[in-house]
Order: C-alpha cells, then sequence, then structure tokens
C-alpha cells in the first residue's frame, strides 16, 4: 500500500440525516433511493473490503439512473437523469438508504467518485479494515515528517565536517547540498565511483561519475552488458531511505572533486595523489562510517532537538488520528531512535493545548499508543529481535534483565521483535497493520517474516503525481507517437520482407520521454525511467502502479501546501532559476574552491530507456556526430565567404 501524503482522518460519527437527497427525506426520494445495509454476526455494519484508511467527507458523487425511454422508429433511446446526492452522514448510515443494486444494470450510468489524488490511499490490493486489530507505526519520516532540504542539508554538512576531520581535503566544506540531484533507490558501484538507476532485473537506466552523466559507449567501457548482478551487496550499495540522500549526493561531490581536481589523478577504480591511492571502496567504507558517527555520536539529533520548528513538520491532526485508531484497534509504535530521542520528538509531535480534539484537555504521547518499542533495530526486530527491557522514562536508562510480564499502558520498552509484539497485543501476522517509510527495513522484512499487512509512506508520490498530471501534455504526446508507432506496424505479418524506418520516431520519444524525466529531477522519477520500472519497486507487480492506473491526466493543481509532506514538493523545476539561487547557496569556507560547486542537468539524453539494440545507438551518436560536424564546416565555410567579401 502506497500514500501520496500524510495519514488521513476518519470522519467523527454523526447521526444520520433526515433529508439525504436534494434536500427531500428518503420517503420522498422514492423507494429506488433506499438500500438496505448487510450486517455482520456483531449487531455491526460490515465494512467493506475496500474501505480506505480515510473517510473524510467526500464530495458529492455523480450518480445517474434511466427514468424513461421513447421509442422512435425501431431504435429505442434512454434518457438518464443525474441525481447529486449529499453526502452529509456517514457511510452506514448513507447505506441505509438505499435499495438493493437492480439485478440488471443496463442503462444505469455512473461515475465512479474518487477523492483528489493528495488525499488518497493507493493501494496494490484490497484490504478489510474490520479486520485490522492493531495498528503499528515506525517514528523517523512516518510520524516524525523531517523537512526538505533542511534536515538533509544538515546531515549533509556534518558528514563532510567529519570528514574533513578525519583527512579529507577543506575544499569539501564548500560543497552545498542540491536536493534536484538525489533520489532514493540509486546504486553505489563501490568499485567504479558511479552513482546507478537500474531497473526491475538490475539493467542500467542511468549512470552518473561525479556529476557527469555518461552516454552509452561510456557505460559499456565498464559494463558492457549494462547490467549489474543487485545481488552482489559487497560491492553494490542501495540507497534506499530518505536517510540516503545526503551520502547519496555526496559520493557524486568527492568523485567529481578527486576526478578533476588537478592535485590527483584519476585511475579506473579510485584516484591517486602522489604514491598515495584511494580506491572507491575505500572512499565509501569512509562515508558510510562517517555517516554513522553523525547519526549515532555526532551531533545530528542534537542540532535537530534545538531547533524542532525549522526540522520537523508539527500535524495538528495527528493526535485525532490516532485517537481515532485507538478507538476501534490497538496502537504501537515501534522506532530505531533511543528513547530520549523519542521522548523529544514524540512531545513535540503532541505539544498542543488541547488534546485530540480542539475543547479536549491534553494527553501525553505516551497514551495514544497502548505498547511503545524504542531501540527495536529493524529489521532485525522482524527476525530473531534482541532482548525485551524496560526504560526508566525518568533517567532514560534500561532496566536490567528481561522483560517477562504482560503489557502495561505506558510503559517503554527497549528491544523485543516483532514475535514479541504479538504476544503482548494478543495479535497474530494478519490483524496487525505496519506503517513505515523503509520499503526494507518496514515493509518487505514485515510481510515477508511475519506475514504483517503492510503501509508504505512515499513523500516523493506527491511530486510524482504533480508530473503525472500537470505535465499530462507530455504523456500526450508520448501515447500520440505510440499511436504513430503501431500505424507503422498495422499491417506488416511474418511474411513482410521489409521494417518501416521508425529511426526519427524513435528519436523523438527518446527526447519527449527525457524532457518527462527532466520534470522529476536530474535522476527522474523514483518509480520509473521510461516504462521500466526501478529498483526502488523491484518486489512490485509488473503493471501499473496504483497510482497510475487510477488518477487521470487532469491540469489540476494536487500539491497540498498544508500536508506534512508538502515540504518535498518541488513544484515545477526550472533549472535555471535553480542555477541562480545555486549561487547564492555557495559559499567560500575554504580559500581553494572545488572544480564544481554543483551539478548542472544534461541538456542531451543520457537516460537508457526502451531500446535494447547498442548498434542503433551507437548509428544514432554517428549521425549525430556528423550532423554537427557538417554543421560545422557550414558555419566555417560561411565565414570564410564573409572574409572574401570584407576583402573585396
Amino acid at each position: 500500500m502506497v500514500k501520496a501524503n500524510g495519514p488521513q482522518q476518519p470522519h467523527p460519527n454523526l447521526r444520520p440525516s433526515a433529508r439525504d437527497f436534494d434536500g427531500r427525506s428518503p420517503a420522498q426520494a422514492g423507494p429506488e433511493k433506499h438500500r438496505r445495509i448487510h450486517r455482520s454476526g456483531r449487531g455491526r455494519p460490515s465494512i467493506p473490503k475496500q474501505a480506505h484508511l480515510n473517510l473524510r467527507f467526500p464530495a458529492p458523487a455523480q450518480v445517474g439512473h434511466a427514468t424513461d425511454s421513447n421509442v422512435k422508429g425501431a431504435a429505442q433511446r434512454k434518457r438518464f437523469t443525474f441525481e447529486r446526492f449529499k453526502m452529509t452522514t456517514s457511510w452506514s448510515d448513507r447505506l441505509q438508504n438505499y435499495e438493493d443494486l437492480p439485478a440488471n444494470m443496463d442503462g444505469v450510468a455512473m461515475k465512479k467518485y474518487r477523492r483528489e489524488a493528495h488525499h488518497r490511499v493507493f493501494v496494490n490490493r484490497s484490504l478489510a479494515m474490520e479486520k485490522i486489530k492493531c495498528f503499528g507505526f515506525d517514528m523517523d519520516y512516518t510520524l516524525a515528517v523531517y523537512k526538505s532540504p533542511e534536515y538533509e542539508s544538515l546531515g549533509f554538512d556534518l558528514t563532510v565536517e567529519r570528514l574533513v576531520s578525519i583527512g579529507y581535503p577543506q575544499e569539501l566544506l564548500n560543497f552545498v547540498y542540491d536536493p534536484t540531484f538525489p533520489t532514493r533507490g540509486l546504486v553505489f558501484d563501490t568499485m567504479y565511483g558511479n552513482l546507478l538507476k537500474v531497473d526491475t532485473y538490475g539493467n542500467i537506466l542511468v549512470c552518473v561519475h561525479g556529476f557527469n552523466f555518461l552516454r552509452g559507449p561510456d557505460i559499456r567501457e565498464m559494463y558492457p552488458n549494462k547490467f549489474i548482478q543487485r545481488g552482489d551487496t559487497e560491492r553494490f550499495y542501495i540507497l534506499n531511505t530518505l536517510f540516503n540522500l545526503p551520502e547519496t549526493y555526496l559520493f557524486a561531490c568527492l568523485v567529481d572533486f578527486f576526478s578533476n581536481c588537478s592535485r590527483y589523478s584519476s585511475c579506473e577504480t579510485g584516484f591517486k595523489d602522489g604514491d598515495l591511492f584511494m580506491s572507491y571502496k575505500s572512499m565509501f567504507q569512509d562515508v558510510r562510517d562517517a555517516v554513522d558517527w553523525v547519526h549515532f555520536k555526532g551531533s545530528l539529533k542534537e542540532k535537530t532537538v534545538e531547533n524542532l520548528e525549522k526540522y520537523v513538520v508539527k500535524d495538528p491532526k495527528l493526535p485525532l488520528l490516532l485517537s481515532r485508531m485507538n478507538e476501534v484497534a490497538k496502537v504501537f509504535l515501534a522506532t530505531n531512535s533511543d528513547y530520549k530521542y523519542t521522548e523529544k520528538i514524540m512531545t513535540y509531535l503532541f505539544d498542543f493545548p488541547h488534546g485530540p480534539k480542539p475543547g479536549t484537555p491534553h494527553r501525553p504521547w505516551q497514551s495514544y499508543f497502548d505498547l511503545i518499542l524504542v531501540d527495536a533495530r529493524k529489521p532485525v526486530f522482524f527476525g530473531e529481535g534482541t532482548v525485551l527491557r524496560q526504560v526508566d522514562t525518568t533517567t532514560g536508562r534500561l532496566k536490567i534483565g528481561t522483560y517477562t510480564g504482560p503489557l502495561q499502558h505506558g510503559i517503554v520498552y527497549s528491544g523485543g521483535s516483532s514475535d514479541i509484539v504479538c504476544d503482548l497485543l494478543g495479535a497474530k501476522g494478519k490483524d496487525i497493520i505496519y506503517i513505515g517509510d523503509h520499503i526494507f527495513g518496514d515493509i518487505l522484512k514485515s510481510k515477508k517474516r511475519q506475514g504483517w499487512r503492510t503501509f508504505l509512506v512515499i513523500p516523493e508520490l506527491a511530486q510524482e503525481l504533480h508530473v503525472w498530471t500537470d505535465k499530462s501534455s507530455i504523456f500526450e504526446e508520448l501515447q500520440s507517437l505510440d499511436c504513430f508507432l503501431a500505424e507503422l506496424y498495422k499491417h506488416l505479418d511474418s511474411s513482410s520482407n521489409e521494417r518501416p524506418d521508425i529511426s526519427s520516431l524513435q528519436r523523438r520519444i527518446k527526447k519527449v520521454t527525457h524532457d518527462m524525466d527532466m520534470c522529476y529531477g536530474m535522476m527522474g522519477s523514483l518509480f520509473r525511467s521510461g516504462s521500466r520500472q526501478t529498483l526502488y519497486l523491484f518486489r512490485a507487480a509488473h503493471v501499473l502502479m496504483p497510482h497510475e492506473s487510477t488518477v487521470e491526466h487532469t491540469h489540476i493543481n494536487i500539491i497540498d501546501t498544508e500536508s506534512p509532506l508538502a515540504t518535498r514538493n518541488r513544484h515545477d523545476l526550472d533549472f535555471k532559476e535553480m542555477e541562480s539561487k545555486r549561487h547564492q547557496l555557495t559559499r567560500s569556507i575554504s580559500e581553494i574552491q572545488p572544480p564544481h560547486f554543483f551539478p548542472q542537468a544534461p541538456q542531451e539524453i543520457t537516460h537508457c530507456h526502451d531500446e535494447d539494440d547498442d548498434e542503433e545507438e551507437e548509428e544514432e551518436e554517428e549521425e549525430e556526430e556528423e550532423e554537427e560536424e557538417e554543421e560545422e564546416e557550414g558555419r566555417r565555410r560561411r565565414r570564410r565567404r564573409r572574409r572574401r567579401r570584407r576583402d573585396c
């Protein structure tokens, strides 16, 4: 399950309205407008399997039904009347006002209601919410949404400072984090120092060395088959999480600096400074060690807590969401963060003068959870786990010994495992839905090892939907080009000896696809490159993502500025405008400047999409080079003619 925005809240229980249909009472509306509701054995309405988590007031839906028919000659025409139903009561009360559906739906015109895209939860399969007994949450980037790019910039700066403190060049301090460059799901090749964007199977879609986007021939020199073994974890490191964004950009900065600085000479697998050799593998290990140091021993958490308003989004709807969940199920928190940091973050998130609703008394954040686990050490948490210990909330220290007692409300635990969670909450795997942002540590492991239902929070989905709708003209052009391509092959079969020349059409498709990729950022979409799925979705079904198959290409602004995730919305990326802003961000901490401060958006097609014939790509590149040479020769001839005229 993926979502485009912060967790939504169900609407409070309201009493049925006596006038549900255009101001008329149910009796006035007629018997055809009523429908009996099916009740479960427990005497309450059964919830549909497709029930969404966010049960807000929907906008009025358009439902049409046939009213009469007129016969003209032999043809029968049906006239439809559309009724605008006022959605003014809870869904269960509204269903009681409907008759059973007619056996024959012929002549019934109905437009399916969909919420606005940024208020929707997208599902890969149906989910019976009435069967969920426990809601589990991660904290970082789920309940606690960190502001972008402020938080990534902080992590980037602290990591660079750590590298300089262990001997890296002072010039690195001049680099400033650029949010338009990195995206999640990239792969770092520790042998050649490249950042790779690969598809589901490991085929290379984008290859970047430092700030240099490589083209086909350069890629094939290092990867002859344009393919990597993504299972080779010793060589390839997958940057899956939002915490990885700063180091993703840092890898590019370091490789570009050492490749272009005159003091160093580049080698295939690293760089040299006199008799000293530094491999990309060693550089990678230094960066990983620096990142871990910043997170666990450095000042990242301290600086975050010192200025929570700058780095953490505070959503007033969060207490209301958790309180409503707690009315129908148990709620637990399982985070990898330590207790002291968790206490300060969660206290800030629930620091309101009132409780879940205005007018209700304030409640401490612990009261919203039935079980609280810190230091969870996911993904180990979903396997063998660690020792379950109790936290002394007064001192923040752990009590000695393993906790073996029953679940106590308000008690904070450290460590544990998913099996212990099930035992304490009295639930089985499928009774639990776990909500997190880490596709591997939160989602895949919990589903594979425990059978938990999963809810993946993807902040970038808001930007993906924005491009999907706002740039509809690009998608329409691609669709038109695809229709032209189909027309060329329409009447061909196995007896055809010649194939149509589609080279110009293919170049046009590549150009339009490249323009579309650049709308997302320099690395393109998190989910796709052209029509090919990225490694980030390597466990997804080979079908359209739910947000692609159910959201129309309409010119609407779907960006919700009040959303906790709105800080990640890039709106329309204008790289020229970004260039001017970058100059304002540059800093001169060191007298010696790095060769390049920022990456440049590729002006030519460097993203590999659907072509499989490398020879055709080489021929296209040769044709482009020949065209450039002819244009240059033409310019030289014109200059010679102008000089001869001046001499005369």
